[in-house]
């Protein structure tokens, strides 16, 4: 049985109590994770299968959304489906950069990825704990759900199991 979604929350809230970092935390937890999922879509399949033409949208990024989106759903059904929707929404952001920006999508989220990550080390400096990942490579997928938690709270909308 995989650990309870809430105590992934209570373990990662334990390195973001100071309110500069939460705040910091809103803003580059998703820019990390969009810039990811931007150099992911960079990565089309078409360039691994020879002689096949996919869609834009099989890509390296959609296909790694699964297991990530499954480890979610393992976690929570309502939180899941929130990031899900969220990660839809970074793809939709792909495709629009990939379409009608001159610059390549693969530059603008390693710009995003690099301004993102300074961020939440200052975050991390001012709460003077070392980011949790250092401890738990998974809590690089905690981060952006542990977000949609406090979005759901402030919602008052339930994403815990029942017992």
């Amino acid at each position: 049985m995989p650990k309870p979604v809430q105590q992934w929350f209570n373990e990662y809230a334990v390195s973001h109590k100071n309110p500069t970092n939460k705040a910091i935390h809103w803003f580059m937890v998703p820019a990390i994770y969009f810039s990811i999922v931007g150099l992911l879509w960079s990565l089309p399949l078409s360039a691994f299968v020879s002689d096949q033409q996919l869609s834009p949208w099989i890509n390296v990024a959609s296909l790694l959304a699964l297991p990530i989106h499954w480890f979610y759903l393992r976690l929570s059904k309502a939180l899941a489906l929130a990031m899900a929707l969220f990660t839809l929404s970074c793809f939709l952001l792909c495709d629009l950069i990939s379409t009608l920006s001159p610059i390549p999508l693969w530059q603008c989220s390693i710009w995003i990825f690099v301004v993102a990550w300074i961020g939440q080390f200052i975050g991390h400096k001012i709460e003077g704990k070392k980011p949790s990942f250092f401890e738990d490579i998974q809590y690089l997928l905690i981060g952006p759900l542990w977000l949609m938690g406090f979005v759901f709270d402030y919602l008052n909308i339930e994403y815990k199991a029942k017992k």
